[in-house]
């Protein structure tokens, strides 16, 4: 079992900045593939970015590629997103979810999602 907290995520203007902390607890939290997903009301749920066990392997959707970066820190148990060059269409409440794939393509099932954090770009 695997839980999911995410943090960071508050009002920043247009060109901003903000990193968001996705925390985790559980022992195997360094065996699972983590994501990032968004969703906007009245929109479906966006899959924005995944960084497999090791690091080795991230796939990014082609709306934030260049301007968003997921790293992680397994001692820390713990991923992050960096989002740079925000736009007000990167408004959303985000959320990371885990699962036990080795890679995150093609795209697994993500058994553990977090409560989510709003983003909210003003422009």
């Amino acid at each position: 079992q695997v839980q999911l907290v995410e943090s960071g995520g508050e009002l920043v203007q247009a060109g901003g900045s903000l990193r968001l902390s996705c925390a985790a607890s559980g022992r195997t939290f360094s065996s699972y593939t983590i994501a990032w997903f968004r969703r906007t009301p009245g929109k479906e749920r966006e899959f924005v970015a995944a960084i497999n066990w090791s690091g080795g392997y991230i796939y990014y959707a082609n709306s934030v590629k260049g301007r968003f970066g997921i790293f992680r820190d397994n001692a820390k148990n713990t991923v992050y997103l960096q989002m740079n060059s925000l736009k007000p269409e990167d408004t959303a409440v985000y959320y990371c979810a885990a699962s036990q794939a080795a890679v995150p393509l093609p795209q697994p099932t993500y058994d553990y999602w977090g409560q989510g954090t709003q983003v909210t770009v003003s422009s």
